[in-house]
């Protein structure tokens, strides 16, 4: 048994900020991560974040991972078990670990849940076959082992998530066929649209996969139009050539400890799915427990990372160690308002409210 002020579970954005803000006012934290590094899906976003200043705007994601992971190893109260697997946090506020072999228990006075997100699958005939990835898949083979996924690409979904990486497939010398989108407009921002579209790569909204061909491997892809109702309208099918079809359909916030725990939780689908009961300083229902980035609701990194500064803040708030809290927690949720502004983040705010519906 050890003991710990604050522990993270978790250590990308959400968590690395939460690490960050919590030890800078003297709590001793430990972090607990599944990989074998710092930084989350950071490591693999060679993009430049949006934002302010003091989420690093203008700087590409897998360097925001490693100034975030270089502070945190500056400082003397902070600990990292990495390629460690947080298996449940028991009333008792004891967190149960399994690190190099070893089944270990902390004790801590707060927990921090930032387990991020999973990414969602479609239904469609052969979406098991060999050249069907999720597009954070494709995204780490790429940005992280410098491995192409395939020669031509068929991209399924038009957020942010597919926009990036269709960007990205390019630049990496892989033809990307199209991008298919189900809604009637595209997702993610415009600036991530035109970039794509002026390299020519077809952005075709209202279309969607019908089913992908091939017996051992992805040989191409049958793409439809949707009607009003989603459903595909018989007649418009068209093949695609392709060896690989990258879905970028959504994620599902990863909150099975949070459920373990006891949090209350409530299902909303425009942040992902079930996601926390939480106040302005992230903590959940049960005391002591808050939660940051995508477990919290789905949204951008750089959110995520003022969710896990509010977090923080909260955690060593309780501990009495934040004097100046109000002043900058008021100043951690101006930043995240502003972020969450504009007609993309319309189904974020819808969801948040639906939230805050649930305390009132």
């Amino acid at each position: 048994m050890t003991t710990c002020d604050v522990v993270v579970v978790g250590g990308g954005p959400a968590g690395l900020c939460a690490a960050l803000a919590a030890s800078e006012h003297g709590a001793t934290v430990c972090i607990v991560d599944r990989q074998d590094r710092l930084g989350g899906q950071l490591v693999k976003q060679t993009h430049k974040f949006f934002g302010s200043k003091d989420e690093l705007a203008g700087t590409r994601g897998f360097e925001i991972a490693r100034i975030l992971s270089e502070r945190l190893a500056r400082l003397e109260n902070v600990t990292v078990l990495l390629e460690a697997t947080a298996l449940g946090y028991y009333p008792d506020n004891v967190l149960a670990v399994e690190h190099e072999g070893l089944f270990k228990k902390i004790r801590t006075s707060s927990l921090i849940v930032s387990t991020g997100a999973s990414e969602r699958m479609l239904p469609f005939p052969n979406n098991d076959l060999p050249g069907v990835y999720g597009a954070g898949a494709a995204q780490t083979l790429m940005n992280l082992h410098g491995v192409r996924p395939g020669d031509t690409v068929l991209m399924v979904g038009a957020g942010n998530i597919g926009l990036i990486v269709s960007y990205q497939l390019r630049q990496a010398g892989v033809n990307v066929a199209a991008v298919v989108e189900a809604a009637p407009v595209i997702g993610g921002y415009a600036v991530h649209a035109s970039k794509i579209r002026r390299i020519g790569i077809p952005v075709l909204t209202r279309h969607s996969v019908k089913e992908v061909l091939g017996r051992e491997t992805v040989e191409g892809a049958v793409i439809w139009q949707l009607d009003a109702s989603w459903q595909g309208l018989p007649g418009t099918e068209r093949r695609v050539p392709c060896d690989v079809v990258c879905l970028a359909t959504g994620l599902t916030p990863l909150v099975e400890l949070l459920w373990q725990a006891g949090c209350r939780m409530k299902r909303v689908p425009e942040l992902g799915g079930h996601v926390p009961v939480t106040g302005e300083d992230m903590q959940t229902t049960v005391p002591g427990v808050f939660v940051a980035g995508d477990a919290a609701g789905v949204e951008e990194a750089s959110a995520a990372m003022l969710t896990g500064r509010l977090a923080g803040l909260g955690a060593v708030h309780g501990l009495g160690l934040c004097p100046e809290y109000e002043r900058l927690s008021k100043e951690a949720r101006r930043n995240l308002a502003s972020l969450r502004t504009g007609p993309t983040s319309d189904k974020v705010r819808a969801g948040l409210k639906k939230l805050e519906e649930v305390l009132q």
